[in-house]
């Protein structure tokens, strides 16, 4: 190994979303409020701030304002609040709506902004860099760095520059060390250093496992006739039969129409494809309609954590804290969890300048684990601990029908007596031939389109020559066990075409991996019946670049 450089800070923050960006705002404001100083760094393996960033989005302002009370003012991206609220349920025809007074009032968007999530980031990225915060995008963080204690030192860079076989190529360069009194890890859903931080010091022994969805979004330029500013729509219903989960259609600025489906991952037909299922929701008279006449701009797809309350991990280690998705924090029936991501930054933030302005270094922020526990995000998500278990056990219809009584019962201080426990993603799928495999219609260029162009409008670029980063820990399960007993899912859950079994028909069969495809959803690493992927890091600056997603 070649000798790495290092760097060191009081508060090293791995990844540059709504949680690690809170946390660093929150850091300095602190400092500046004491007139002490306090160095602070963020790693974001995107090319830029935003690169990565995905998500619907209506956004629930309540932690940005408190983090920065005059955010209108300081030009903030949230411009378009929320103006209807509809909730469809889909048949394969029609539609009908669901009354918004049968809704529990957290359902409520009334305060809240559709936005690109992206671009909210880069302005607070923005804010952070003025206050001093140093962001080093493009930088993936490839390796968690201990003392000799066991506790946390910081993160290291991945090399750059070496070829598939492992070989230096001539631009190498080693990856840098940096270190910290403390470790925030704001990876997002599935982080690849917060699984290993996970099974190092056993965060996840007391709570559920965490269970997930797949989120897969288009961005379309639309009629200015059909478009709205403010207009939210939620689907659930058609053409889920397989699945539960639900579309959203969000009118922002611009003419610009968001629009999506999440899937959640605990499907057991291994013939379903999450990707599919988009495309297919899009034909719905209602959805075409609005699409009919427009352009569609961007594509991209991103896991998202479903497990809720009983599914959070410790979050507080020695030197270290997980915030944002890295711990999960999402609030599954609001399709929403940055103002709940943000606000966990927050109090990580907090704990550390009070730690270090003790001068303590490397300990446990226990006080981070206690005040978030106690904080409105407890309170929001404990409302809601029932609702993706009660859906997963009893389906959509009768599950949605019972966690609608849970919400209004737990709103009424009346709740079920229980907290219901969830069951691993990746356990759930059933063998090929329990199931029934499922015909969908060919795109047709105009509404629904397939895997490879999509890909191409989401950016996503990667150096061809560098090691790939979805690894196997066996490399012959994938042919002996998924291909034999699940029929290669792979091939359907991925929703960017990175995995194929090729070489079949000449009696041959191998699994081949388009590791350039990958659009970063981790999806592959949650389902995989057999847990043999595991997704790390590529090259930093590698993956999709997202515009406004």
């Amino acid at each position: 190994m070649a000798d790495r450089e290092s760097m060191s800070y009081d508060v090293v923050i791995v990844g540059a979303g709504p949680a690690g960006l809170a946390a660093a705002i929150r850091l300095k404001q602190l400092a500046a409020a004491q007139g002490r100083e306090i160095s602070v760094c963020i790693l974001e393996k995107g090319s830029e701030v935003g690169a990565h960033i995905l998500s619907g989005a209506v956004v629930d302002p309540r932690a940005l304002t408190e983090l920065l009370p005059d955010w209108t003012e300081r030009g903030s991206p949230l411009t378009v609040p929320v103006v209807e609220n509809h909730h469809w349920v889909l048949t394969a025809k029609g539609k009908y709506s669901l009354p918004h007074l049968l809704m529990p009032p957290l359902m409520s968007n009334k305060g809240n902004y559709t936005v690109s999530l992206g671009n909210l980031c880069r302005w607070l990225a923005g804010e952070a860099e003025a206050l001093g915060v140093e962001i080093f995008p493009g930088f993936a963080a490839a390796e968690i760095l201990f003392h000799d204690d066991g506790s946390v030192k910081g993160v290291a860079t991945g090399d750059m520059g070496v070829a598939r076989d492992g070989s230096r190529k001539p631009d190498y360069q080693p990856g840098m060390e940096l270190h910290g009194a403390y470790t925030f890890f704001a990876e997002g859903a599935r982080g690849h250093l917060t699984k290993e931080l996970k099974r190092i010091f056993s965060l996840d022994e007391e709570s559920s496992p965490q269970v997930y969805g797949i989120g897969l979004k288009e961005l379309w330029d639309v009629d200015p006739a059909k478009h709205k500013p403010g207009r939210v729509i939620h689907t659930q219903g058609w053409p889920l039969r397989d699945a539960w989960g639900g579309g959203f259609l969000y009118h922002q600025e611009g003419n610009q129409v968001a629009l999506g489906l999440v899937v959640a991952l605990n499907y057991r037909n291994p013939y379903l494809s999450p990707f599919e299922e988009f495309q297919r929701w899009k034909q719905h008279p209602e959805i075409r309609g609005l699409l009919e006449g427009g352009r569609r701009v961007s594509y991209g797809a991103r896991a998202i954590n479903e497990g809720g309350w009983q599914a959070i991990p410790k979050l507080a280690f020695a030197g270290g804290a997980l915030i944002g998705c890295s711990a999960g924090f999402v609030n599954v029936p609001r399709i929403k969890g940055s103002h709940t991501a943000m606000k966990s930054g927050m109090l990580a933030a907090e704990a550390a300048f009070e730690a270090v302005a003790a001068d303590r270094r490397g300990d446990t922020l226990s006080a981070y684990e206690d005040a978030l526990r106690s904080s409105w995000v407890a309170d929001e998500l404990k409302l809601v601990r029932n609702v993706e278990p009660m859906v997963a056990k009893f389906g959509g219809f009768a599950g949605t029908l019972l966690a609608a009584a849970d919400m209004w019962m737990r709103t009424l201080k009346i709740g079920l007596p229980f907290t219901m426990r969830h069951h691993p993603d990746h356990a759930q799928l059933w063998r090929k031939d329990l199931a029934r495999p499922i015909a969908y219609p060919r795109p047709d260029g105009v509404i629904s389109f397939d895997r490879l162009s999509s890909v191409f409008v989401s950016n996503t670029n990667h150096e061809e020559d560098q090691p790939i980063h979805l690894t196997l820990k066996d490399a012959a399960v994938p042919v002996d066990v998924n291909l034999r007993l699940y029929d290669a899912p792979e091939q359907r859950y991925c929703p960017a075409g990175v995995y194929e079994i090729i070489g079949e028909e000449e009696g041959n069969p191998r699994l081949q991996i388009n590791a350039p495809n990958c659009v970063h959803c981790k999806t592959c690493d949650i389902k995989d019946p057999t847990q043999n992927i595991n997704w790390v890091v590529p090259e930093g600056g590698g993956g999709p670049n997202y515009p406004n997603m």
